[in-house]
This record gives structure tokens, C-alpha cells and sequence, in this order.
């Protein structure tokens, strides 16, 4: 297995553990707003995944590698045991460790993924790729940048995501996230380890959009397969980013979540 990345880490708070990861192009800042709610009886962590945000850069993105990640992150923290919440590929990554190193899992939420294989690629390689062939520097405001992305990204939101990988490096902008990295590993990112078994030793709880489309009949065989006494939650008219589109009602089924003493 190759070494692990540093990852950079925003920590806030006080009590037991809570670790929440953010999806493909973001960052820990995309958690900050609900993480706020829960820093008087958590410590929050919000780590930046590799190739994202302000941690390092390395060529390989397996699911295996990048919960080593945040093992060591938790190892450098002090941290025995975490509650984890995932949000897309973050979620990959939480139950990947969730699989490997059940012991250092208090409970996990997954939002809007399950543990399989996932064929996004004409969309996500049209996003790289329109990343990739715009030279930011060339261009003086983020407006500009914007503009310049809508024809191949119509939708604003996506793109308002996306331009929060926009760094300004003196008199110029530039991507902070390594689109050729990316690029190469997508099929990494969208796919899913073999040979990963089955956790049953705590709390499992799936929330997904219901017209997202990631978690359907095949999502719901999956996450049975690997996590057998998960619950699974669909809100109504959402897709796939359930907490920023639902904040209010995911906040609170969060807390219920980490509040209940039962056991699966």
C-alpha cells in the first residue's frame, strides 16, 4: 500500500469525534455550515480529502488508500473512535474505512452513494475537461471564469461549486485541485474496491435524495450486502446534495442519528 497523505484538517469544538467528509471537487468548508450545529457537543473534523482543498497532491485514489488517510489523521488527533458522515465520494471513503477498520467507528451516515460501482463518466469527464481546457490565468475576475465555463457547464450552481476550487496566486487565478490527477483516476473514484465484507457492530444509517438516482434498486442490494442492519432514508424531491438542498431536516436527523443510544 502506498504512504498516506497529510491531510489538512479544520477542527472546532469539544466531545466525542465527528468526521465529515465532502465529495469529488470539494472540500471540508462544504460541511462547515452544519458542522457549526453540532460543535457544543462534538469535536468536528472536517478534513480536506487528497487531491482536494488544501492537502497534498497523489496520483492514486483508491477508496483503500484514502480511509488510511484519514486513519492517520485520527491517529495524529488522538482519536480511538469517530463518528463518520460521508457525503458522495466522501461517503466511499467512510465506509471504506468503516470496512477495514471497524473498531475506530463509533457510527456511520452515507449521503446519496452506496458502496458499488457508479458510470458518471460522460458527465464528470465533460467537467474535468472543460476545467482543464480553460487557462484561469488568462482571466481577470471569477465572473470571467464563470462565463467561460457556462457553455460546457450550463447549470450556475454546479458551476458556483466548482469556481470554489479557484485560487488566486498572486496576480492570477488558478485551479487548486489537480484536474489531470483527477482525469486519470475517475474510474478509481467511481468505482468501488472488491473484496470488502460486511459491518454490523454499530449504527448505519444511508440518507439519499429521492430524485437523485445514486442509491436505486442496485444501491439498496449493495448497501445490504455490506451493511446489513443499515437504515435508509429518502427525502422527497432531493437530489444528490441532501444537505445542502434539505439543511434544516438533515441537521436534525443528523443529530437524532448520534443521539440514539441503540444499537443496530
Amino acid at each position: 500500500m502506498s504512504e498516506t497523505v497529510e491531510l489538512a484538517c479544520q477542527s472546532a469544538g469539544a466531545g466525542p469525534a465527528l468526521v465529515m467528509l465532502h465529495g469529488l471537487y470539494g472540500s471540508g468548508n462544504n460541511w462547515r455550515g452544519i458542522a457549526r450545529q453540532f460543535e457544543a457537543g462534538h469535536r468536528t473534523l472536517l478534513p480536506d480529502l487528497r487531491n482536494h482543498g488544501r492537502s497534498p497532491s497523489h496520483p492514486d485514489m483508491d477508496y483503500r488508500r484514502m480511509a488510511a488517510d484519514v486513519l492517520a489523521l485520527l491517529d495524529r488527533e488522538g482519536i480511538d473512535r469517530a463518528s463518520l458522515v460521508g457525503h458522495s465520494m466522501g461517503g466511499k471513503v467512510a465506509m471504506a474505512l468503516t470496512l477495514t477498520a471497524p473498531q475506530r467507528v463509533e457510527r456511520l451516515m452515507v449521503v446519496d452513494i452506496a458502496p458499488m460501482a457508479y458510470d458518471h463518466s460522460a458527465e464528470h469527464g465533460r467537467i474535468i475537461r472543460a476545467m482543464r481546457e480553460l487557462d484561469p490565468g488568462m482571466l481577470r475576475r471569477r465572473e470571467d471564469v464563470d462565463s467561460a465555463l457556462a457553455e460546457s457547464i450550463p447549470h450556475a450552481a454546479v458551476r458556483q461549486f466548482l469556481l470554489t476550487n479557484l485560487q488566486r496566486q498572486g496576480e492570477q487565478w488558478r485551479w487548486r485541485i489537480p484536474l489531470d490527477i483527477l482525469a486519470d483516476q475517475l474510474p478509481v473514484i467511481q468505482g468501488w474496491p472488491t473484496g470488502l465484507g460486511t459491518f454490523r457492530d454499530a449504527p448505519v444509517e444511508f440518507i439519499h435524495g429521492g430524485v437523485s438516482g445514486y442509491v436505486d434498486d442496485r444501491g439498496r442490494a449493495a448497501i445490504a450486502k455490506h451493511f446489513p442492519d443499515a437504515m435508509i432514508m429518502s427525502y422527497a424531491g432531493v437530489g444528490h446534495w441532501v444537505h445542502a438542498e434539505d439543511p434544516k431536516r438533515f441537521s436534525t436527523d443528523l443529530h437524532t442519528f448520534l443521539s440514539d443510544n441503540n444499537n443496530p
